[in-house]
């Protein structure tokens, strides 16, 4: 059976707010949750980005049951790896036991800040390979010291440990990645339902690993809306990881998303209250081969109804198809 997990989209949604959902994503039933961690929304009408790790500590004290997650984090350029290392500790400990580390290459948008640079994709995914050894050292309780290809770690040691290190899941876009998550993750972390990059998981190692899908969906009794709702605010997500991991500000994405239309958004997102768009749009990544598929309800004022929803109907039709 097929996991169907909540998204708290930080980008969409101020951090008292997002515990809230979170907290009513448990109450109706969701099997788990997982959090976006950026420093901009991809566009300015989203008009949220608070700092996803004090969200999930919050999180982690509001819930008792639903797992949290990130979807995922860069510990390549923003954050340091031993800092991250740190994180997801902390998390394991506040969570007790229910935190999984999402890990990515990431994105210009978010890393450009702290500036140096945004280095070409081979380089991004060399950082993150070495960045995943570090980490997973470090939650393994041992001491790094080293000066690595692309970090310099000094004396690093995790004080408070968990019994049990947070799961790793990378996120896989090609073969390189792929070839790092199937090596060093423990599950796989994807947007896009194609089988390929889950064989290509499985022939690097990760055969019976977990592997983690993402949706995005626009409930809403009035389709005309939630269609005009998503093409205002989730218009960049057909671009792709090519484009949007280059993109350095949300004026970047506004432009370069300028000439989608409505209806190109409807075709791609599931838009309205009929359940089976929405089953259906969760399908792919079934019969792709993955376990668990997050969804992400756009419009960070439009989450109550839509939990409601899910537990009345949405929940209910994607159990019996899956």
């Amino acid at each position: 059976m097929v996991q169907i997990g909540y998204t708290m989209m930080t980008e969409q949604a101020g951090p008292r707010d997002l515990v809230d959902h979170v907290v009513a994503a448990e109450r109706v039933g969701f099997d788990f949750s997982v959090t976006s961690d950026h420093y901009f929304p991809w566009l300015e009408s989203q008009g949220h980005s608070p700092y996803a790790w004090s969200v999930l500590g919050a999180a982690a004290q509001a819930t008792t049951r639903i797992p949290l997650m990130t979807y995922v984090t860069c510990p390549t350029t923003r954050y340091h790896p031993a800092v991250v290392a740190q994180k997801a500790a902390t998390m394991q400990l506040l969570s007790e036991g229910r935190f999984r580390l999402g890990l990515g290459s990431g994105e210009n948008l978010n890393e450009h800040v702290v500036g140096g640079g945004w280095p070409a994709a081979s380089v991004r995914l060399e950082k993150l390979e070495e960045a995943v050894g570090i980490i997973r050292t470090l939650l393994s309780g041992f001491e790094v010291s080293e000066r690595g290809r692309h970090f310099d770690v000094r004396g690093a040691r995790l004080w408070d440990l968990p019994d049990t290190p947070p799961p790793i899941g990378v996120a896989v876009s090609g073969d390189r990645s792929c070839a790092i998550a199937g090596r060093l993750a423990d599950l796989a972390v994807s947007t896009e339902p194609k089988p390929s990059l889950l064989a290509a998981f499985d022939k690097y190692g990760g055969s019976g690993k977990p592997r983690v899908g993402q949706v995005p969906v626009c409930y809403d009794t009035d389709r005309d809306a939630a269609i005009a709702r998503a093409h205002d605010e989730f218009r960049w997500f057909g671009s792709g990881w090519k484009v949007n991991s280059e993109l350095p500000n949300p004026a970047g994405f506004a432009g370069a998303t300028q000439f989608v239309r409505p209806r190109d958004v409807a075709e791609a997102i599931p838009c309205g209250d009929d359940v089976g768009a929405f089953v259906e749009a969760v399908r792919p990544f079934a019969e792709a081969g993955f376990d668990e598929v997050a969804l992400v309800q756009i419009g960070g004022d439009h989450q109550e109804p839509f939990l409601d929803w899910a537990e009345k109907a949405l929940l209910p039709a994607l159990r019996d198809a899956f």
